[in-house]
């Protein structure tokens, strides 16, 4: 007999970098802790909702009544994203992907230092979108998108949303990066914008799950 699917919304959230190697010990990657997206994860747990937490390699707890995927590489997250978000509601990409990897992995240790020159050169070629992949054909899913600007910010993540089929964007700066608060702006694809100041990132989480279940109840 077929497993009945339940009735709870179900949030995929993505979390912390990915990582690109370069051989069996360096890699290509960023800064991001993890830790916004885990408090999104945590606080959509927190209020009903069924949730996969797709996370890179961070040193976090999973949330309470949270399934957590790990994967490394942006390929990696790209393919357990689109496994989670077949039969899910809503998709928050709050994971820092590396946008390049090395054109190739090198076997064993990379030893360009040997050969006595002070450069080296690096082929990179692109990672896969993963947030564009998944949102193409989301129908009546809610996509939120996060955005890491400097400068005149606000329409490069209103460009982002369109261009990556988003409900809505959250535009915030680097001093957002392993802090424990954080400034945030969500830009909502209805033109709809909310800011939220130096509020802790728990306090943001719970702001953009409500908004999340909002639409997702609209579009059902």
């Amino acid at each position: 007999m077929p497993q009945k699917r339940s009735t709870a919304l179900h949030v995929v959230v993505t979390a912390g970098p990915t990582r690109e190697y370069v051989d069996p010990v360096r890699y290509l990657s960023n800064v991001s802790s993890g830790k916004m997206g885990f408090e999104i994860a945590a606080e959509a747990a927190r209020r009903g909702c069924e949730v996969t937490l797709v996370a890179g390699p961070v040193r976090l707890e999973t949330p309470v009544g949270v399934e957590r995927v790990d994967v490394e590489s942006a390929r990696e997250m790209l393919a357990a994203v689109r496994k989670a978000f077949r039969g899910a509601d809503a998709l928050v990409m709050a994971a820092a992907v590396a946008d390049w990897r090395p054109a190739r992995r090198l076997a064993g240790k990379w030893r360009k230092k040997d050969d006595g020159t002070d450069t080296a050169v690096l082929e990179l070629v692109k990672n896969p979108d993963v947030l564009a992949t998944v949102a193409r054909n989301k129908g009546r899913r809610v996509v939120v998108a996060f955005a890491l600007e400097t400068g005149d910010g606000e329409r490069r993540a209103r460009r982002k949303m369109a261009r990556k089929n988003a409900d809505f964007v959250v535009l915030n700066d680097a001093s957002a990066l392993n802090a424990e608060r954080s400034s945030v702006t969500i830009l909502g694809r209805d033109g709809s914008r909310r800011a939220l100041s130096r509020k802790p990132k728990r306090e943001i989480a719970g702001a953009l799950i409500a908004l999340v279940a909002q639409r997702a109840q609209q579009a059902s």
